[in-house]
């Protein structure tokens, strides 16, 4: 079970990072500090952050992977990873855009997950 709490809390840093590769350089515009900035720019600033999601994502499918001696499948996996980054989206999505709203739909869609990540893990 060591290796599942693991490749959780690496799924969740990377996922950490992913959100600010793919997202921080909005906030970073919307502040001014990258408003004149050229695409190139800002697209080689968000793969610098994403190296280090790739040094958490690469490990935490290795640890956890059944094959590797992990407790997940590859649909585990992925399903867990998903629900992951949509959790840590919304908690950066609330503090760093403020003006970003959560809804009911969006808790709708949240018990979605929730019952994806049930059905991943049922015996066929």
């Amino acid at each position: 079970m060591t290796n599942g709490i693991y490749t959780i809390l690496l799924l969740i840093m990377s996922n950490v990072f992913m959100t600010f590769a793919w997202y921080g350089h909005l906030r970073l515009q919307q502040t001014g500090v990258s408003t004149n900035w050229p695409l190139y720019l800002v697209i080689a600033f968000s793969w610098v952050i994403a190296f280090f999601e790739y040094c958490c994502q690469v490990p935490a499918n290795r640890i956890g992977f059944v094959d590797n001696g992990g407790p997940f499948n590859l649909v585990q996996l992925k399903v867990i990873q998903e629900c992951i980054s949509l959790v840590v989206f919304a908690i950066i999505a609330n503090f760093i855009f403020q003006h970003e709203e959560l809804h009911w739909n969006h808790a709708a869609a949240a018990l979605c997950l929730v019952a994806a990540v049930y059905f991943v893990f049922m015996k066929p």
